[in-house]
């Protein structure tokens, strides 16, 4: 009888990590692929900028405020965007995300020609990527709503590793792909920078098209699964709804007031004015390393990226088999602020700043798969839609306050370091901040007690 029962609850688990794997493997690396495509659209500024800042005579002030004013537009649209996904469409709100950003960030190339008319050069540029962001707000916070109607709890972290790896990709692919455009393609009498935006914003038009026939809004729609595939995924995410309805029903309207959502909204603000700035500006960081070529200038821009891939997986997994977000939320923050402390007091040594600068990439983002499923933890569906997008909009206006202040005071004092200091002081923060938190139990499914 005990042989029998332990050979049943083996087959349940074969099925069970096989219907994981399935969603897994149908929706992550789609996701990943349109997720490369919005970040390489927001971060080619970096590499642009290079002719860019010449031909448009624009200073590290005005490319500051224009990277973060990507940010202002962005913040309108998030919370909208997250409740939308959990109420109506995700396949048809993303693919409407991705066709609007792919056009704009194509016609960001066409700054200083007639098609903006008389604006400054300087207006232009600001209307350019505040429209950028407006176009792209709501598609970070809708994939994350959207892969809660799909993961369980336990398994969202291990998910969101995977999705999330995608933003250190974009820069390591990103990076140079746009300095080979940018060095190599003048065709029709157009400057490097402008096919940067182009070449690299029209692919999303295409794929926000595609994506209306490929993406699949519930399990129940998916007729890629089997029956007993749907009803397994469904009864497990119904489980979790009940287990949280259970504890305390939170409607969406009071995730606006809820002082765990202001807290994770100040953590979330801190840590991103750290890391875009230092997104936007760390190519101009190697480009001053004059001591390399050009090439190796152009790799040391992305290995602290490469090491971020492996932080984001590394700390993902480990969230996920440990069951443990706090800390895995914290302890990356503050050691990405500790390594950057250790790059800017490396000063000239090249060699050894570049091993802190790769130390600070591999703990910046790796705290993402842990922090965002903090949201699904303490709310229910709407009320973590909303929750979802208001910290991701409030928190990324740290895209605006990063950039301006490391663009301003490099400026401002001719230097990299003031701006550096500025960095280290906002990630260290996010990080105390974050070791404050007080989780509510990990909601768990006993997949033994679960039938397909």
């Amino acid at each position: 009888m005990r042989s029998t029962q332990s050979k049943s609850e083996t087959n349940l688990a074969a099925f069970a990590e096989r219907t994981r794997h399935r969603a897994t493997c149908r929706l992550i690396p789609y996701l990943m692929f349109t997720y490369l495509l919005a970040y390489l659209d927001r971060a080619n500024l970096a590499v642009a900028k290079l002719q860019m800042q010449t031909d448009l005579k624009l200073n590290d002030a005005v490319i500051g405020l224009g990277a973060g004013i990507f940010f202002i537009g962005y913040f309108l649209l998030e919370v909208p965007g997250s409740l939308i996904v959990e109420h109506w469409s995700a396949r048809r709100w993303l693919a409407r995300i991705m066709i609007s950003w792919g056009l704009i960030a194509a016609l960001t190339g066409l700054i200083g020609t007639p098609l903006f008319g008389s604006l400054s050069l300087k207006l232009q540029f600001y209307l350019a990527r505040f429209l950028l962001g407006a176009a792209e707000a709501g598609f970070f916070p809708g994939v994350i709503v959207y892969l809660s109607h799909w993961f369980c709890f336990e398994d969202r972290a291990r998910a969101q590793a995977y999705f999330m790896m995608t933003q250190p990709l974009a820069i390591i692919l990103g990076v140079p792909l746009s300095r080979w455009i940018l060095e190599t393609v003048h065709w029709a009498g157009l400057a490097g920078w402008r096919w940067v935006f182009i070449l690299e914003g029209a692919p999303c038009v295409v794929l926000g098209f595609a994506t209306l026939f490929y993406l699949t809004d519930h399990p129940e729609e998916a007729n890629w699964l089997s029956r007993e595939e749907k009803n397994w995924l469904l009864a497990r995410l119904q489980a979790e709804a009940q287990a949280r309805a259970a504890t305390r029903r939170v409607r969406w309207v009071e995730a606006f007031r809820t002082p765990r959502v202001l807290l994770l909204i100040a953590i979330y603000l801190l840590i991103v004015s750290g890391n875009q700035a230092l997104v936007f500006f760390f190519p101009s960081i190697t480009n001053a390393m004059k001591s390399m070529s050009v090439f190796w200038r152009t790799v040391a821009a992305i290995l602290p990226y490469i090491c971020s891939m492996g932080g984001i997986l590394l700390n993902g997994l480990s969230a996920h088999r440990m069951q443990e977000q706090k800390w895995h939320t914290a302890l990356p923050m503050l050691c990405s602020g500790c390594a950057l402390a250790l790059a800017i007091l490396s000063g000239t040594h090249v060699a050894l700043a570049l091993l802190f600068f790769c130390l600070a990439g591999a703990a910046s983002q790796a705290y993402l798969p842990a922090f965002w499923t903090l949201p699904t933890a303490f709310f229910g569906k709407s009320a973590a839609a909303a929750a979802i997008g208001l910290i991701n909009s409030f928190g990324n206006l740290g895209g605006f306050l990063g950039p301006y202040v490391f663009g301003y005071l490099r400026t401002a004092t001719g230097r990299f370091s003031p701006g550096l200091w500025f960095l280290v002081a906002c990630t260290l923060s996010a990080g105390l901040l974050a070791a404050t938190l007080r989780l509510p139990p990990s909601l768990k499914v006993n997949n033994q007690n679960e039938n397909p």
